[in-house]
């Protein structure tokens, strides 16, 4: 078996973590100003990381477009709820809740703090 844990770099650690928390419904498993697991039902969700910590050369410095390249994506049982959790927290809404005909799925794009680009899909 092989399990991904996605480790993205943001400027506040604290501040990323209230949003997804509160966006999810996920919870800290780890806190602390310079990194935390995010987890929902024992399993990782998301781990943040502060701008130029501990050396990752990937991570030492933010650049203009963070995440050119990358889609956050996440599959949740309660699409509505998570639509208004985003509102709530003052996500910036890129597209709200349609229905994609590739994924044959409903879902809504936002941008998180730092600008990464967001799908949450049912």
């Amino acid at each position: 078996m092989v399990k991904t844990e996605t480790i993205i770099a943001v400027k506040s650690v604290h501040e990323s973590s209230e949003f997804y928390q509160k966006l999810l419904g996920c919870k800290s498993e780890h806190g602390g100003h310079t990194f935390d697991r995010l987890t929902s039902e024992n399993h990782v969700v998301l781990c943040l990381h502060k701008w130029g910590e501990h050396d990752h050369p990937t991570m030492l410095q933010s650049v203009k477009d963070n995440g050119n390249g990358l889609i956050l994506f996440f599959r949740v049982d309660n699409l509505y709820v998570k639509f208004e959790h985003a509102k709530a927290v003052n996500a910036t809404i890129e597209k709200e809740i349609h229905y994609n005909e590739n994924s044959l799925k409903n879902q809504f794009l936002l941008r998180d703090l730092d600008g990464y680009y967001l799908i949450i899909s049912e």
